[in-house]
């Protein structure tokens, strides 16, 4: 059973657009339902079987460059997935296309809903490519208040449980290719699980990321392959999408039990 949550019913921040029912196009060569254009961002909740409920949630953020979102492969087919181990799964469908700034403003309005409106003993995030951009912003950013409606939800500040970053983009922006500068360095960040293989272009922000947080002393686990390239979700006949699941189901029951 799911259901749909829209993050601002009123005025949303960084946005000019009218909004209305998100674009969606099927892509055939890859097999994926995205989402072209998004302009009401909203939450999808995917709950497991009561008696199967621990009491946890992860909001969910879909990779696509920023330009789209992958919102099958990388949400609803991750957040079923999520059932299957007791979690409540949040999908976030964020500000696309072009629209960083206002799609940061969603992730951070997402997870303060969840915290407000649902009783979760823990709740992390779980991001692809650039939505695992989107949790490491979420991850290291959490004090720091973007330009949100103001209204009580946005007045509360909350921190994650924990974060699962999967072949994360856009990591490495700095200068000679270094900490991107909007990840800010707030040194108590939650724990965090980093998962890349070594042939994705987007290699180096995996080892960025992890040598950042080496530096901030901070609890993080990085798991790497050698092959498998970029974008591949957990579906089967990627070796790297068959592996990272059952690396963090592991990771998941040693840091949040």
């Amino acid at each position: 059973m799911t259901n749909k949550i829209y993050i601002s019913e009123d005025e949303t921040p960084n946005q000019s657009k009218e909004k209305n029912e998100p674009k969606i196009a099927f892509d055939k060569n890859s097999n994926t339902t995205k989402l072209i254009e998004v302009t009401h961002p909203l939450i999808e909740v995917f709950k497991p079987e009561e008696n199967n409920n621990n009491g946890k949630a992860i909001l969910i953020c879909p990779g696509g460059s920023y330009k789209i979102l992958a919102l099958d492969k990388e949400g609803t087919e991750p957040a079923l997935w999520l059932n299957t181990l007791g979690y409540t799964a949040y999908v976030l469908q964020y500000r696309v296309p072009d629209n960083i700034e206002g799609a940061f403003n969603d992730v951070q309005n997402a997870f303060k809903i969840i915290k407000n409106k649902f009783n979760h003993t823990k709740v992390g995030v779980l991001g692809f490519s650039a939505g695992a951009h989107l949790c490491a912003r979420l991850s290291t950013c959490f004090s720091k208040v973007s330009k949100t409606n103001e209204n009580e939800i946005d007045a509360e500040q909350y921190k994650l449980d924990f974060s699962l970053l999967i072949y994360p983009a856009y990591l490495d922006l700095g200068e000679n290719k270094s900490i991107s500068p909007n990840l800010l360095q707030d040194k108590n960040v939650p724990p965090i699980f980093i998962f890349g293989t070594e042939d994705d272009a987007y290699f180096n922000s995996v080892l960025t990321f992890a040598n950042y947080l080496k530096l901030l002393k901070s609890n993080f686990e990085l798991q790497t392959l050698t092959s498998g390239g970029h974008g591949y979700g957990l579906r089967k006949g990627n070796k790297a999408a068959e592996t990272w699941p059952s690396l963090v189901e592991k990771w998941l029951n040693s840091i949040t039990e």
